[in-house]
């Protein structure tokens, strides 16, 4: 039976190397909340998890000030007054919270490292895990100018990415993308919209249709799954949800309308690693291949996706590029890196990775321990 003595919650900052432009704004850098969990048995084991969410309400209603409330008013006392033997049994406790996923996600990944660290089991094996390397895409934001964009496709396409993800708006849509495609014919390239299109803009949506691309990532807005619906019997390339799914009823929602035929799972969208498992095997069970997307995680949020992606379901390259696409420093003593496209999955025990604390302590805006009572 597994107790918790305390809850830690950090606010850390650390900034991009590149800024990162999507279709609704852009990013310089980013702060998010590391959540450790230390156990109350006599040993003290601790777990780390991450609650990624961005600034801004702008993926979702979630900003860092929402999930700090929450965390500290809601989740932290749940977390402190429960007793269980699996994470999943936590992650059902946290349930009572309705919505907020992102700050779920970091508590229910901290029972998880918890968990497989005091028990000697790497945490891909826990999930369910069936590789030892998963296979790694990046994704791009917009660019200046098609040339900036250009550029930044040679550099990853030259450090070995085996997928290259477009961030498009109206506006910057079907040129850059055919530029891309023309320069690199044979590349997988996909595109995501993050929301920004609707069923009026169609023409564009065909257009992109006839670029050769692996899938059309959330073309239209969340809750629009009846017009993704119509939008996907109109076009040969998958659509993939992303946003649209939230909760696995979501899920099951899309899958009888037909809205899309890929899924992009995301640990901090889903919930957690418990509810990404599961929308997992539901996506496995009704032949929807899947991969895992990313919040710009740092090492910590970066890990667990890694370990996610190597259960079976994971057939496309996930966005589990190297922590040196994104920060010059990460906050874990060892980084993510990717090789050749590929990344390998930790089989150390627990996360994997162990955080580099006088490094996060550096870069903490806030912090705030709540013990049991």
């Amino acid at each position: 039976m597994t107790r918790i003595s305390t809850v830690e919650l950090r606010r850390v900052r650390l900034p991009l190397v590149h800024e990162f432009q999507t279709s609704s704004h852009a990013k310089r850098s980013l702060e998010h909340i590391l959540v450790t969990f230390t156990s109350a048995d006599r040993d003290g084991g601790v777990g780390w998890g991450e609650i990624a969410s961005p600034s801004g309400p702008f993926y979702s209603a979630e900003t860092v000030e929402t999930c700090w409330a929450i965390a500290r008013d809601h989740l932290a006392p749940i977390a402190l007054a429960a007793e269980w033997n699996h994470p999943g049994e936590l992650a059902e406790a946290l349930g009572k919270v309705r919505g907020n996923q992102f700050a779920r996600a970091g508590f229910d990944m901290a029972a998880w490292s918890l968990w497989t660290a005091e028990r000697g089991v790497p945490l891909a094996a826990a999930l369910g895990g069936v590789r030892n390397e998963v296979e790694a895409g990046v994704s791009l934001g917009i660019e200046p100018t098609i040339d900036d964009l250009l550029g930044q496709v040679a550099l990853r396409v030259g450090e070995g990415y085996r997928r290259i993800k477009l961030k498009i708006a109206p506006g910057w849509d079907v040129e850059p993308v055919r530029a891309v495609r023309s320069a690199y014919p044979s590349m997988p390239l996909h595109v995501d919209a993050n929301g920004a299109y609707a069923p009026a803009d169609v023409a564009v949506m065909k257009e992109l249709d006839g670029l050769g691309l692996l899938m059309i990532e959330q073309p239209y807005g969340p809750r629009a799954l009846a017009d993704l619906a119509d939008l996907q019997k109109q076009l040969e390339t998958p659509i993939c949800l992303d946003e649209s799914v939230e909760e696995l009823d979501d899920l099951v929602t899309a899958l009888r309308l037909g809205s899309g035929r890929i899924l992009n799972i995301k640990v901090s969208r889903m919930g957690g690693l418990t509810w990404a498992v599961r929308a997992h095997d539901l996506a496995v069970d009704h032949g929807v291949p899947v991969w895992c997307g990313g919040m710009h995680e740092f090492g910590v949020g970066r890990a667990a996706n890694v370990a996610l992606s190597a259960l079976p379901g994971f057939t496309l390259p996930s966005d589990v590029s190297g922590s040196d696409k994104y920060y010059a420093r990460d906050v874990t003593t060892e980084p993510i890196v990717s090789t050749n496209g590929l990344v390998e999955v930790s089989a150390a025990p627990g996360l994997g990775r162990d955080p580099d604390l006088p490094f996060i302590e550096a870069n903490t805006t806030d912090a705030l321990t709540v013990s049991r009572a």
